[in-house]
């Protein structure tokens, strides 16, 4: 099986397009809803790189990047934003929390693919 990589946005049509794009470019995939859910879901299955949304509720995407970032597991974990914002002091937010990577929202398949490409190896 390919690297494992953590979906998390709380719309399933975004989760379905990024699971579709990547189980078919060979990535097993981990869906969560939320920051929290991802956090749960985390503690018992680990993965090779997180995409996730920013806005999201329970525990938005910055405060998910943090928490991951706490755990001695995770401090080199590939994680990737993937938001309709772009605004330049938004991206710093996510960068100082400890962002790999930013997607903007909508984004082409072959976009997605090839960020995890080059964040994965």
């Amino acid at each position: 099986m390919g690297k494992k990589v953590m979906t998390v946005d709380d719309s399933s049509v975004v989760r379905q397009i990024l699971k579709k794009t990547l189980s078919a470019a060979g990535y097993e995939v981990l869906e969560a809803v939320d920051g929290q859910d991802a956090l749960n879901k985390l503690s018992t299955s680990p993965v090779d790189m997180v995409v996730t949304d920013l806005n999201m509720p329970n525990m938005d995407g910055v405060e998910l990047i943090k928490s991951l970032r706490r755990q001695p597991g995770n401090r080199f974990l590939p994680i990737v934003m993937l938001t309709t914002e772009s605004q330049q002091q938004i991206k710093e937010e996510g960068k100082k929390a400890g962002a790999s990577g930013w997607i903007v929202k909508p984004f082409r398949p072959e976009q997605l693919l090839a960020v995890v490409r080059t964040v994965l190896g």
